[in-house]
């Protein structure tokens, strides 16, 4: 049975990436909302986008950060696997830029998310810990051979990394 895990990632631009990740089936993830959902769940504030992930959150084992070229940065994404963390789930981020979008393109690579964050009050650099793959490949066909084939793997990974902390 694939394990249960969250998506984290920047909606209008990686969504179509994602959709790519999630189809593989390796991993059981939320539902992806569509646009329109999206935009209903957004409308009605902050504190309704934090509630939506936060009873997505529930059931899942890891937190899994697909990275494009503006997924660094963004509020919700550092909520999401702050929140992840926190909750005692793993969190692991696999970098998406080379993986096609809906119009048969790739991105440039994005900056490492975790990075400029800390754990033990400041100590230990969260991106030292935390793990961000950029899968192995020249196009897209052997990138999404590469996350298929290990991303079960990387979680199992979060996950045991998550538990030694």
């Amino acid at each position: 049975m694939a394990r249960k895990v969250f998506f984290s990632f920047r909606y209008d631009l990686d969504n179509w990436r994602v959709q790519t990740v999630k189809n593989m089936g390796r991993v059981e993830g939320q539902p992806l909302l569509s646009s329109n959902q999206w935009e209903d769940v957004a409308r009605q504030g902050d504190a309704a986008i934090q509630r939506w992930i936060d009873e997505q959150m529930v059931g899942k084992s890891c937190d899994i950060v697909l990275i494009g070229s503006q997924t660094a940065g963004r509020p919700w994404v550092e909520y999401e696997f702050k929140k992840a963390w926190s909750d005692g789930k793993g969190v692991v981020g696999i970098h998406i830029y080379q993986l096609l979008d809906q119009n048969r393109q790739p991105a440039i690579k994005g900056r490492n998310p975790f990075s400029g964050f800390t754990l033990n009050g400041g100590k230990v650099a969260f991106d030292q810990v935390v793990r961000a793959y950029d899968p192995v490949g020249y196009n897209s066909t052997s990138v999404y051979s590469s996350i298929s084939e290990n991303i079960e793997a990387w979680v199992e990974e979060a996950i045991a990394i998550r538990k030694q902390w």
